[in-house]
């Protein structure tokens, strides 16, 4: 009988936490069939367990600490609304396996408030990113597309992993130092748009790129009651659509940017009405596409903004 219950317990276990997590178990999927390291495994005690809930802060993450981490992202397909992602067990086995969690928080990943919930641990530590960003907008969850938010959740990593594993710390602080100054060529590029482009019109679908529009010094034309029901999943007010489809047909703005991962009928047809007339779409999305790091993803966005305005404005 002792030999059952020491078979049958941890499974047990497991599977009541992936029920307070609210999760579903994938068909032929069992707790011992998660890859992760679970507590007093070698691997895991060798390195720092990071969970981020998306995965541009697990980019970050895995550049801050190199081999020392092992990182995994749990939204991380470019064409999931992440507004509407529901965890899985492996989600739930990450989250309690976890040295560190890194979350955005401001109501963009309540589900990750789950997980952890269902896996109470006072030794893991939580990071939570809109804590973190020393430049908040109002009502836009989207703190990561501000850089200098990005440079202080940067900070706040490192100083946890340097907490957890402190005989690392020269390692994390070069790191950190090298992330940083990864992150100059991206602000001299807002800075040489703004210096080019200060003041030109343009469109948004949703408040995704806020964080970066304003320090570009781009006119935002579009009602932000428009932009703000798209980003939370309601339909506009009638009036603020109305405003936005005559701003396009009357083309004043010269480009459209265009959040990818929040696309609705309103949205689609404000995006028909702009190609139907010339006017340049730029496509930005939440998480990061495959094959990018948080660098080149932000370079790549502000490329394709930077060679449309250069199109439109003579």
């Amino acid at each position: 009988m002792e030999a059952l219950k020491k078979y049958f317990l941890p499974s047990i276990v497991v599977f009541q936490l992936m029920i307070l997590a609210g999760c579903t178990v994938p068909r032929g999927t069992s707790p011992e069939s998660s890859s992760l390291a679970t507590p007093g495994n070698t691997r895991q005690a060798a390195v720092i367990s990071i969970v981020a809930a998306e995965n541009f802060y697990g980019d970050i993450a895995k550049q801050l600490g190199g081999n020392r981490v092992s990182v995994k992202s749990i939204l991380s397909d470019p064409n999931i609304d992440p507004h509407e992602y529901e965890t899985n067990v492996q989600d739930a086995i990450a989250v309690s396996d976890a040295n560190i969690v890194v979350k955005n928080g401001l109501g963009y990943d309540t589900w990750m408030d789950k997980l952890l919930s269902a896996s109470p641990n006072p030794d893991r530590i939580v990071l939570t990113a809109g804590n973190i960003a020393p430049h908040l907008l109002a009502e836009n969850p989207h703190v990561w597309y501000g850089i200098e938010n990005i440079q202080a959740i940067a900070q706040s990593i490192t100083d946890s992993m340097k907490k957890i594993d402190p005989t690392d710390s020269a390692i994390f602080d070069d790191n950190l130092s090298t992330f940083l100054n990864s992150l100059e060529p991206i602000l001299q590029k807002i800075a040489d748009i703004k210096t080019k482009y200060n003041g030109i019109p343009i469109g948004l679908t949703e408040t995704l790129y806020l964080y970066q529009t304003q320090l570009m010094g781009l006119n935002v034309l579009t009602p932000y009651e428009f932009e703000k029901a798209i980003s939370a999943g309601n339909d506009p007010p009638a009036d603020s659509i109305q405003i936005t489809n005559d701003q396009i047909s009357k083309k004043q703005v010269k480009v459209l940017i265009y959040n990818s991962q929040k696309v609705t009928p309103v949205t689609t047809n404000l995006l028909n009405a702009a190609k139907a007339l010339n006017i340049p779409e730029i496509y930005v999305t939440e998480t990061m596409p495959k094959n990018k790091t948080y660098q080149t993803w932000m370079m790549d966005q502000l490329n394709s903004l930077l060679n449309s305005l250069e199109l439109v404005v003579q």
